[in-house]
């Protein structure tokens, strides 16, 4: 599917990567809760999250943060509170570690808890998306904050295209099981 450039491509393309996610997940043989990923014997896979995410919560729980980044960057900036989509002190260099710092944050959450947030917060970002317009959306520069970007162009990153994101690490998951 080609990248949306409509709100309504944005939320047919959120959807149809949701939707697919959990099919994937759905079909896990032995349910979701138990996947262990062990990637460790594919020298392809370079990349710090394949040695990152050691389970199915590890990757929901990194969906949930991501979705909560983009929530609070675009309320607080529609507030009038000026804020970088990353929290400090990382940057587009350093973000990796606060993906780790995620990580380390949900180790006690449980499966069906990193479910029900990643539920919601998928929710929540839909929601804000059909509040904007397509130019509030696919404008670069419409909003100071967005920098040279746009905000649909954030929108995708946290919903579709890390929903394939999350889905090629099912597939590896399942090729290597």
């Amino acid at each position: 599917m080609p990248r949306p450039t409509t709100k309504s491509e944005l939320i047919t393309a959120a959807g149809a990567g949701w939707d697919k996610m959990w099919e994937m997940i759905g079909s896990i043989p032995g349910g979701a809760q138990s996947v262990v990923f062990n990637f460790e014997n594919d020298p392809k896979l370079k990349e710090a999250h394949w040695a990152r995410d050691k389970n199915m919560r590890d990757v929901l729980v990194h969906l949930y943060e991501w979705h909560q980044l983009m929530l609070s960057w675009v309320n607080a900036n529609r507030n009038g509170e000026a804020k970088p989509f990353l929290l400090e002190p990382y940057n587009w260099k350093t973000y990796g570690d606060m993906n780790v710092m995620f990580w380390e944050k949900h180790q006690n959450t449980l499966y069906e808890s990193a479910e029900t947030l990643l539920r919601e917060s998928h929710g929540k970002v839909v929601a804000l998306i059909a509040t904007l317009s397509d130019e509030e959306l696919f404008e670069k520069k419409h909003f100071t904050w967005t920098g040279t970007s746009s905000l649909g162009s954030y929108c995708v990153s946290v919903t579709s295209s890390h929903y394939d994101w999350a889905m090629k690490k099912i597939k590896t998951y399942q090729k290597n099981i």
